[in-house]
């Protein structure tokens, strides 16, 4: 998830692990045909994928997003990081019918799962790293939990609820090939046609 954009180019050809140089990925945007693939399972967690989320945290940061998913930088993997920080409406602790909902700093998910939506579907404005100056409102449940690995492959799993909760499902959403656009409400659909075409005849022009 975004609130501004950073350098961007598109990924192209096949992904082949064994060429990877993780300090030239950048954020591509759609319509990058890597953002309609359902990403694989990563295979084994390597110093390559450490250095991937790290490089992943990075570019997040340097774009001021609180998630971004592999796909979004060419990688077809299943895999995201995460940083909602603490706020007004956003606390670190939590309990069963309010998990918490920002978390301690940069978190890695590798080969998430989610179950248990649960609470009231809710509608929040979602913005997109891969949709520059795109942003509408998206109807998701308010808690949810993850099962995940972390860098050294250890399994977790946590709940959360507010714009951790969102944060989590958008970011799984780009794992299986699914963008904000095709989750937004009717209304906000309208309102960014424009924007998205011109995305579509920027990519179309650059080719």
């Amino acid at each position: 998830m975004a609130s501004m954009t950073t350098e961007r180019s598109s990924a192209g050809g096949a992904f082949d692990p064994a060429k990877l140089d993780v300090s030239r990925l950048r954020i591509v945007e759609h319509p990058d045909p890597v953002l309609r693939q359902r990403a694989e399972p990563v295979p084994a967690i390597t110093d390559l994928v450490r250095a991937l989320c790290d490089r992943m945290v990075e570019i997040m940061r340097a774009a001021d997003g609180i998630g971004l998913a592999a796909p979004q930088v060419g990688i077809p993997w299943r895999l995201f990081v995460v940083d909602v920080p603490p706020g007004e409406d956003r606390a670190l602790e939590g309990t069963d019918d309010a998990p918490p909902s920002a978390t301690p700093g940069a978190v890695v998910y590798i080969n998430p799962v989610l179950t248990r939506p649960r609470g009231e579907v809710v509608a929040g404005e979602e913005g997109c790293l891969s949709l520059p100056e795109i942003r509408g409102d998206v109807l998701r449940p308010s808690i949810i939990t993850i099962t995940a690995l972390d860098k050294q492959g250890v399994s977790f799993t946590r709940s959360a609820s507010g714009l951790l909760a969102r944060c989590w499902q958008h970011e799984n959403d780009h794992l299986d090939g699914v963008l904000i656009l095709d989750r937004m409400t009717q209304m906000s659909r309208l309102k960014n046609r424009s924007t998205v075409r011109e995305l579509e005849k920027r990519a179309a022009r650059g080719k």
